[in-house]
């Protein structure tokens, strides 16, 4: 990052208070992010969220009373929200999965190691998903288990629906975003430049009215359950 910009705001949100010490120990060490507050719950979140108006916000899945998932939704409806990195030890997918369908850009576990961690927090501060393809086939994978019949029709339909307004290199470029790969990827596989694929990938963004990649994997998902 630009040492001349000013720091990144983080808020830390975690009801454990070893987590927040060990995060805001990791994250205050760099110089050019700083933790401007921290919260135990989701409500707790909203108003510091609020009050500090950060430009990330580590969030934990699962707390007492207001979880995670409920405080990124109604932050993410604020007219300029926070960037929401999700926190998680992974056995809570059904959460973290509804948590990037509302719009956070994406999510990391609590054991990371601080150096992956920090470039997280920075990826997402630049308005970028932080996604491995590993992670994202295990996401991606609870939103296509076992439901009902009426379930799966309906989130079929509905995903067809939006997904019919793409070209046909369009629904190319989602299709291999959906199998989790990277723009140099897309365009090896697509024999296409790597500034074509941005440009597909700006209209998909576009066009399904989304905000990051794995929205698009699972709308693609959705359609072919």
């Amino acid at each position: 990052m630009d040492s001349e910009r000013e720091p990144v705001r983080v808020v830390i949100v975690d009801d454990e208070q070893l987590v927040r010490m060990a995060l805001r120990l990791v994250i205050d060490g760099e110089p050019d992010l700083t933790v401007v507050a921290e919260a135990a719950d989701g409500d707790a979140a909203i108003t510091v969220v609020d009050e500090q108006r950060p430009d990330v916000v580590l969030m934990d899945v699962r707390m007492p009373g207001r979880d995670g998932l409920s405080a990124t939704r109604e932050l993410l409806t604020r007219p300029v929200p926070p960037r929401v990195l999700m926190l998680t030890t992974f056995d809570s997918d059904d959460l973290v999965l509804g948590a990037l369908r509302a719009g956070a850009l994406g999510f990391v576990l609590k054991d990371t190691q601080p150096p992956q961690m920090l470039d997280a927090v920075r990826t997402v501060a630049d308005g970028n998903p932080v996604l491995s393809p590993a992670v994202t086939a295990r996401v991606i994978a609870a939103a296509t288990g076992p439901q009902s019949a009426h379930a799966r029709t309906s989130s079929r339909e509905a995903a067809r629906n939006q997904l019919s307004v793409l070209t046909e290199r369009e629904r190319e470029t989602a299709r291999a975003i959906a199998d989790g790969l990277d723009n140099p990827e897309i365009a090896r596989r697509l024999r296409i430049s790597i500034a074509t694929v941005k440009a597909h990938t700006g209209s998909l963004f576009a066009k399904l009215a989304v905000e990051n990649r794995v929205q698009i994997a699972l709308l693609v998902r959705d359609a072919e359950v």
